[in-house]
């Protein structure tokens, strides 16, 4: 039992956090630095949890930054992809006053070098609902780089999302590895414990654990950073 490559989830993986936290200080900032700019903030915080949920659903036909956009412009009107600019600079300028809602875990960065100093290829799985910039930025949070790191997916790069079978498909494809040679590391059993189903060696981190459906955690390997080294050393055995 070998593998070649670990897919690590970011957000509440090798960046801790309360995902609802996360997502409330997230929108109360863009709502406030867009509203200047004409934006209702209530309206602008629905309209994007509108466009997240039709990223979620996307059957890969388009990527997931058109899915969004669309969404948008049929909200907004069809030269809203024009404003793009203006939620750009907010990634650039502001996006970074939301990291106090998240933690840091000083053994991530660790953990993704000691995995490529055991010659295995490291991989940013994060579910691609936000622009480069904005996971460039939580990456930086996670006091990781985004050269630490052969291929990240954004929504600019993926036509699909988690759960979603499809986006472990394309993952796989643009970095040209078969599922069992991988091994998917993260804290969403629904989200990220899926990739078992394409052959993929699966280890579930669960200091920020999700599992909305309750599932017996205990039918994956599972528990924190060291564990984690651990397992992975088993699997090159």
């Amino acid at each position: 039992m070998s593998i070649k490559a670990v897919l690590f989830d970011l957000d509440g993986t090798l960046l801790p956090m309360d995902q609802q936290v996360f997502i409330n200080a997230y929108l109360s900032k863009l709502a406030q630095n867009l509203a200047p700019l004409g934006y209702e903030p209530k309206k602008l915080a629905d309209v994007i949890l509108q466009g997240t949920t039709c990223m979620v659903k996307n059957d890969g036909k388009r990527s997931n930054e058109q899915v969004f956009w669309d969404k948008f412009e049929d909200v907004y009107g069809e030269n809203t992809r024009k404003e793009e600019a203006k939620f750009a600079r907010f990634y650039e300028e502001h996006f970074d006053e939301v990291q106090s809602s998240c933690g840091f875990c000083e053994k991530s960065k660790f953990v993704v070098e000691q995995i490529k100093k055991m010659g295995l290829r490291t991989v940013l799985a994060t579910n691609p609902l936000f622009p480069a910039i904005a996971t460039q930025k939580r990456i930086a949070w996670a006091g990781l780089s985004p050269e630490d790191f052969e291929y990240y997916t954004t929504y600019e790069n993926s036509r699909y999302c988690k759960p979603n079978l499809e986006y472990y498909k394309e993952v796989l494809q643009k970095i040209g590895a078969e599922g069992n040679d991988c091994l998917m590391v993260g804290n969403d059993v629904a989200e990220d414990m899926i990739a078992q189903k394409l052959g993929m060696k699966v280890f579930l981190l669960t200091d920020c654990l999700i599992n909305k459906d309750n599932q017996d955690v205990s039918e994956f390997p599972h528990g924190n950073m060291d564990e984690l080294l651990k397992y992975v050393k088993t699997l090159l055995q």
